[in-house]
């Protein structure tokens, strides 16, 4: 019987998890002393160089690549490439990461003995760890799969994304091992959302207080709603003489208000507005603002100094000018 596009589609998902559970339960010692060597190897000034051909090597290069945005140089190596001059790029004291499923990749061991002529030491990962490929390395990491998700069990698929998650997984036990921040991370990604993510912070997001709709507790909701017209802003903050935070009130306040009818222009403020409203510190980084504003469910997000001193406000309707969402 013919399986349905969404069933198979299912069973490849099935299939490449289990690969991927299987592996997981298989690391062992191999994978921890893995982990030393690449950190001794960046300690000593090194850098990690992984290689690999066809499938295997379109893996290494996403590996090289997460490897490096967390802090742990990395650079990929085309085999081929290789034995005409691409063997320049290895150094003293660099760590050589080999890939290759089957461990017999002719392209691949060919360039293994000249390389580790030059004084690298040679890590593989690989799912034979009987193979010449094993044989040659000073560490072997195996990484055998139940099965590819193809039905004639030959497309690399469950391999490949095992491996793909290996790499992840090294990349972030590196990462922590290393100590490596936020803030290192800010400085290795300049551009982009990720970039103003982990540079940006609260008060580089807010409006400043000469857009910010600054009300006493005894203003009355209609000068309260003249208020926030004037700076075209969807709350207004109440605060105390020394501008200290005491509350807000937001346009969706008001229509909650006017729902239960009365005269609500002429209440004021202290009797209407949010109480001590969540506030943030003008130096917290803009991805724990992002996760607060979407744990929170809030659209409005007043910032403050030590003092609770009111600095200005985050509205949400701002962040997409900014490319925050």
């Amino acid at each position: 019987m013919v399986k349905s596009a969404l069933e198979r589609a299912r069973e490849v998902f099935d299939i490449e998890v289990e690969g991927i559970v299987a592996l997981r339960d298989q690391l062992d010692g191999s994978f921890e002393e893995l982990v030393n060597r690449c950190a001794d190897a960046l300690d000593r000034g090194g850098k990690l160089v992984i290689t690999g051909i066809g499938k295997s090597g379109y893996i290494g290069k996403k590996m090289a690549a997460t490897l490096s945005s967390v802090g742990s140089p990395s650079i990929f190596m085309h085999p081929v490439e290789a034995r005409h001059g691409d063997l320049g790029i290895l150094q003293k004291n660099d760590l050589l990461i080999a890939l290759s499923y089957s461990g017999e990749t002719e392209e691949l061991l060919v360039v293994l003995n000249p390389a580790k002529r030059l004084g690298v030491e040679l890590v593989s990962i690989t799912g034979n760890a009987e193979s010449t490929l094993a044989q040659m390395s000073d560490l072997t990491i195996p990484m055998p799969v139940p099965r590819e998700a193809c039905s004639f069990g030959l497309v690399p698929t469950t391999t490949t994304t095992a491996l793909l998650v290996l790499g992840d997984a090294l990349a972030m036990v590196l990462l922590d091992k290393r100590g490596f921040t936020k803030n290192d991370f800010g400085r290795l990604h300049p551009g982009g959302a990720i970039g103003r993510m982990v540079t940006m912070r609260a008060c580089d997001m807010m409006r400043k207080l000469d857009r910010t709709a600054l009300v006493s507790p005894d203003c009355s909701v209609k000068d309260a709603i003249y208020a926030m017209g004037q700076v075209r802003s969807g709350n207004a903050v109440i605060v105390d003489r020394e501008n200290r935070l005491l509350g807000i009130f937001t346009d969706g306040d008001f229509r909650r208000l006017a729902e239960k009818g009365g005269d609500l222009l002429q209440l004021a403020m202290k009797d209407v507005m949010t109480p001590d409203p969540i506030a943030v510190d003008g130096e917290l980084l803009a991805v724990e603002v992002m996760k607060l504003l979407e744990k929170r469910k809030i659209d409005d997000l007043v910032v403050v100094d030590r003092d609770k001193k009111v600095l200005g406000c985050i509205d949400i309707q701002d962040l997409p000018g900014m490319k925050m969402l």
